[in-house]
């Protein structure tokens, strides 16, 4: 099978003829109709400021596809099924997987980081890490489910609990950024601000329903956020850049008694206001960590449902052949990329 191989950060990634994965016990063969470029793969393949598991290996975390085969013991999957991957391999017996939690499992495995993932043409799981993709609802779209929506989701719904009503800041509009803005309007939030650097960005993100977008190198985020909503601030600060500098600035934005919440990943070290202002006004500053299994399983219905339109969320499908020009054009900000998805279909 054709995989797109990673050796080295900064070095294009590898097409090329690997031995199709053995079937074992309660493992599933899915054959991927398409997987998701992510951030991630960005900071493995160009920065390499996430280091891997092993190398070579096949990123791509992403993935919805056809089952094509199933091992010993697995009774709840048959050839030709269609499936959302769950990306996070967990173990399903310590206390983080047993409350629901699987994100925050002891011993996780991230497919494309830990072991082989979805840039390849089939791609070897368990079967518990599968989830039912309905037909209405397409490959591509299936495939960012599995990340940049949910995590959003989770975001915003778990972390966040955005309530019908309040006042929202998304601070980087990216691929999941510009999700956090449909979930937070999806919530009746009655207003929402986008704050990005990229012009495509936040109009990606207007059209998403942001009621208001701010570019940071044109103004001070948290002095225009206070006149945008009467000077009270923001009751939901959400952070999807991952430095310092970003953080800050989502807690500069909130009101008193609001809550930040914190998505990007970075290595630098954040600053808390003083005591006196953190505890004076009691804020809340919140991390959060991807989504768990059952956040996956009420995006596909709300997905199925039509209850929430992500028509708009993929901007261009590509062949596997093109994975390092879409790479470089989403680190880039190339031509108002969204969230491109490579395509295997046959």
């Amino acid at each position: 099978m054709k995989a797109a191989r990673f050796y080295g950060a900064d070095q294009p990634l590898q097409i090329e003829d690997v031995p199709e994965p053995k079937v074992g016990p309660g493992e599933v063969l899915l054959a991927v109709k398409a997987a998701g470029l992510c951030g991630t793969d960005l900071h493995i393949a160009l920065e390499g400021t996430i280091p891997t598991a092993y190398r070579p290996i096949t990123l791509g975390h992403e993935a919805a596809g056809i089952v094509a085969k199933v091992g010993d013991g697995v009774a709840d999957w048959k050839v030709n099924d269609r499936a959302a991957v769950f990306p996070n391999i967990a173990c399903g017996e310590c206390y983080a997987c047993l409350s629901g939690r699987e994100a925050l499992c002891l011993k996780s495995c991230i497919l494309g980081v830990q072991t082989d993932g979805a840039f390849a043409e089939y791609l070897l799981v368990p079967a518990r890490t599968l989830i039912r993709l309905p037909e209405t609802i397409p490959f591509e779209i299936g495939a960012i489910l599995t990340d940049a929506v949910s995590t959003a989701f989770h975001a915003v719904t778990c972390r966040g609990n955005v309530q019908r009503g309040e006042t929202v800041a998304v601070v980087g509009c990216g691929g999941v950024g510009h999700h956090a803005v449909i979930w937070a309007k999806q919530r009746g939030a009655a207003k929402v601000i986008a704050v990005d650097t990229n012009a495509g960005a936040l109009r990606r993100a207007q059209k998403a329903g942001a009621d208001h977008t701010l570019n940071p190198i044109e103004a001070n985020v948290p002095r225009a956020v206070r006149t945008l909503t009467d000077g009270a601030g923001v009751d939901c600060a959400l952070e999807f850049v991952g430095r310092a500098e970003t953080v800050t600035n989502a807690i500069k934005c909130l009101r008193r008694g609001g809550r930040a919440v914190i998505v990007g990943v970075g290595q630098e070290r954040v600053t808390l206001p003083t005591l006196q202002t953190f505890v004076g006004n009691e804020l809340s500053l919140v991390g959060s960590l991807g989504f768990h299994r059952g956040d996956l399983e009420k995006i596909i219905e709300m997905v199925a449902a039509h209850t929430v339109d992500l028509s708009e969320s993929v901007s261009k499908v590509v062949p596997l052949s093109e994975i390092n020009t879409a790479l470089h054009r989403l680190a880039e900000q190339k031509g108002d990329a969204a969230r491109m998805v490579v395509g295997m279909y046959k």
